[in-house]
């Protein structure tokens, strides 16, 4: 099945395998053969299989700050509230102190994602008992508001890294497909297109890094302005950074990719389509930049993910030197055919294979 945008359901679950290596484990594996009807029950999928290996291996505990009126003096006084106690009657310490607890962020975002899509439609019944029965374990763990939830408190150890992958496919869950009504409730919404370009952007970046790694220099490099003579270094701060989402580079040679995911490829202009202007300036400033010694060796691609237009960009050109493109990776495709189209512009351009 597809999504609105004309995805495969399945191959969300593959890009995902790509952004996150830890779906490639055996335990997924029965993730992969399995076939979907929307996100959401691949999404409970996914969890209910990751929420099970983290069970097995126990939740992740942290310290986290108590308050509790005790008989006997444990971290600190809380002055003022042993005070009112007194005032009370209340013989007991008010103390504050840390503890080891479940009830942290990282297992309260797992429950209120749970709980979710425990509730959702969407999901398929044999998925929602085995969300139930893994939510029990999470008895003393606090539900979180998702508005309320403040991502950028998370961060990962060695002792949680097995949460990231559960932590993004949560917020995609939280923050993609649900929406709030004005009445409070929540409501499944479209997924997103802000979150999907992010997962085209990491997925493509993590194939070639996955398959390409040991032939090709892969990263999301930062590219420095060719700037001519003495500059002041407090000025040059204005300038906006130029960040590529994927480049591949063996020896002299640099393909840039620029992954868009867009509704709409082209832009109307009266009676004529075309490529988005600002893509085009920023793929051919990102080029120009790289190309210092104007040796030509550097080109961009932009990588559009394939909508239903009728008209799709295919073509090439040699702007100033350097070969700007623009081509689409069709994801409402079987897999087998978006790695050959991948492993072709990578072939291609550096005559590899």
């Amino acid at each position: 099945m597809t999504n609105d945008k004309g995805i495969f359901i399945k191959n969300i679950y593959y890009m995902l395998s790509y952004a996150f290596q830890v779906l490639k484990q055996s335990n997924y594996k029965s993730v992969a053969s399995e076939s979907f009807e929307n996100a959401e029950d691949l999404f409970a999928a996914i969890l209910a299989k990751g929420v099970a290996q983290q069970l097995k291996q126990g939740l992740y505990r942290e310290y986290v700050t108590a308050d509790e009126n005790l008989s006997v003096m444990r971290g600190k006084i809380n002055l003022s509230q042993t005070i009112l106690n007194k005032t009370r009657q209340n013989r007991k310490i008010a103390c504050e102190f840390d503890e080891l607890s479940e009830n942290n962020l990282f297992n309260q975002i797992l429950k209120t994602t749970m709980s979710l899509l425990v509730k959702n439609k969407n999901v398929d019944v044999e998925r929602k008992n085995m969300l139930k029965k893994e939510l029990v374990f999470f008895d003393t763990v606090n539900y979180r508001e998702p508005s309320e939830i403040m991502w950028s408190r998370l961060n990962y150890r060695r002792n949680n890294k097995s949460y990231e992958m559960l932590m993004n496919i949560c917020y995609f869950v939280l923050n993609g497909l649900l929406q709030t009504t004005e009445e409070g409730e929540y409501k499944t919404a479209s997924f997103f297109d802000d979150h999907m370009e992010r997962l085209y952007e990491r997925f493509i970046l993590e194939y070639y890094k996955y398959h390409y790694g040991d032939i090709l220099n892969v990263n999301a490099a930062k590219v420095s302005w060719n700037l001519v003579g003495s500059h002041d270094e407090a000025m040059i701060k204005f300038l906006p950074d130029m960040q590529t989402d994927i480049m591949l580079r063996l020896k002299e040679k640099v393909l840039i990719i620029d992954a868009k995911y867009y509704g709409h490829i082209l832009q109307q202009y009266y009676d004529k389509q075309s490529i988005h202007s600002g893509n085009i300036y920023q793929i051919f400033t990102y080029v120009k930049n790289t190309d210092k010694n104007n040796t030509g060796n550097p080109s961009g691609l932009l990588l559009y993910a394939k909508t239903n237009e009728e008209i799709v960009p295919d073509c090439s050109f040699n702007m100033g030197g350097n070969q700007i493109g623009a081509k689409t990776l069709d994801l409402n495709k079987d897999f087998k055919i978006i790695v050959q189209q991948l492993d072709k512009i990578a072939e291609d351009y550096f005559e590899i294979g």
